[in-house]
């Protein structure tokens, strides 16, 4: 098991030279951070505790930090990596972290927030920005973790402390901290909820193919790694049989054009992981284009998003794994807003450590929890907490089922 909770931690590895050699100019060349280091206590006064559990959906546990962001220094630089490999960072993180940012009483002099649009030299080009405006601390969602390592090595260079938002960097920032959901969970939740929906959906002689993300991305890793072991005992008892596992990926067209070579070679395929939504959903429109009908043939997902939403009140989708980005970006921003500050992240708040196996140490983690969600429970998770607009969820397509659901 690579991550835990109650001390676990993850990184990140792996350094491009030029990128690692063009950012390391960079700290060279720049005079050194008077930010204050990440062990600082910083001045007097009260420190509100917050831990893992004190972020809700009205942002109130933000408001504890204003005297905290008062007392800081520096910008907050945020760096997220796409707006292709899911729609979250565009129509979640973003905006949830402006809002924690500002709840917290920073104004937007204080704190920026960019996207890469999936280029690693883009985002390095970002950092480089950020550092050289005064950053204090860096939040980086790296697309890579040799790109993202080298980002890190120079904001450290400089004195500025990192966080790693959502995906580990290996090899990244030796004193940092990793937000994110604990991941093999979310995996666990995948396989929990294939074999629930094959027995639901009572199919016959389940033939599983694994599709897996990026693998250079380390959270497909652990996602990987809690669904192969929830499946691991129905291949080993012969009850399942693995029908194949190629290459991984984030892009939905190639998951697509994946599971179609691999469908036409073996058409006994009858049920699929999928690690995400988005490849989830390319993967049932080519299903659809074959005549599958609904509550036949299990997908899975991640991410609660509006089509995995759709497609799971369709029959299509067994279910999703939401994750609360609220929580995460509460989570991060108050990370941050503590280091800008020269203090300690309270324990409370860092309540686990996740392995970052490249450079062989743990990494402080603030772990959160993820959810499984159907059709069962939708109302009283996402659109409860307001994720999704019952106006843009319910189409016509899906009215009768968001009834029954009691979505409304």
């Amino acid at each position: 098991m690579m991550l835990k909770r109650n001390k676990t931690t993850a990184r990140r590895v792996g350094t491009t030279f030029v990128a690692a050699l063009s950012i390391a100019a960079l700290a060279a060349c720049t005079t050194p951070s008077t930010s204050p280091s990440p062990s600082a206590t910083g001045g007097g006064g009260n420190v509100p505790e917050l831990n893992a559990e004190s972020f809700t959906p009205d942002f109130s546990a933000m408001e504890e930090l204003k005297d905290l962001a008062a007392e800081g220094k520096g910008l907050i630089g945020v760096l997220l990596p796409d707006t292709t490999t899911s729609a979250r960072y565009v129509t979640f993180d973003a905006p949830y972290l402006k809002q924690a940012f500002e709840a917290a009483g920073l104004d937007s002099s204080q704190f920026k927030i960019d996207n890469a649009q999936g280029s690693a030299a883009t985002m390095q080009t970002q950092a480089e920005a950020d550092i050289t405006a005064g950053a204090s601390v860096l939040l980086v969602d790296a697309l890579d973790s040799g790109s993202g390592a080298a980002i890190e090595a120079a904001a450290t260079a400089r004195g500025v402390k990192v966080i790693d938002y959502d995906r580990l960097v290996k090899g990244g920032a030796e004193d940092r901290i990793y937000v994110s959901f604990d991941n093999v969970k979310v995996g666990q939740l995948i396989g929990e909820g294939e074999v629930s929906c094959i027995e639901d959906w009572k199919v016959a002689t389940p033939n599983i193919l694994i599709m897996n993300g990026d693998p250079t991305d380390n959270n497909a890793k652990l996602f990987a790694e809690g669904y192969n072991g929830v499946l691991k005992e129905k291949f080993d008892s012969g009850d399942y049989v693995k029908a194949g596992e190629p290459a991984g990926t984030w892009t939905p067209s190639v998951a697509q054009t994946t599971f179609a070579q691999q469908y036409t070679a073996n058409p006994k395929i009858n049920a699929v992981v999928t690690p995400n939504d988005d490849n989830a959903n390319a993967v049932i429109a080519y299903l659809q284009s074959k005549k599958i009908p609904a509550k036949t043939f299990p997908t899975t997902g991640q991410d609660a998003s509006l089509s995995g939403l759709q497609n799971i009140l369709k029959g299509y989708q067994c279910g999703t794994v939401y994750k609360p980005i609220y929580l995460e970006a509460q989570a991060a921003a108050a990370a941050a807003i503590y280091l800008r500050a020269g203090k300690d992240v309270p324990e409370g708040l860092v309540n686990g450590t996740t392995v970052d196996d490249s450079a062989k140490t743990d990494v402080s983690s603030v772990l959160l929890t993820p959810v499984w969600v159907t059709a069962e429970n939708m109302a009283d998770t996402v659109v409860k907490d307001g994720a999704v607009k019952v106006s843009d969820l319910c189409i016509e397509q899906v009215k009768d089922a968001c009834t029954e659901a009691g979505i409304k």
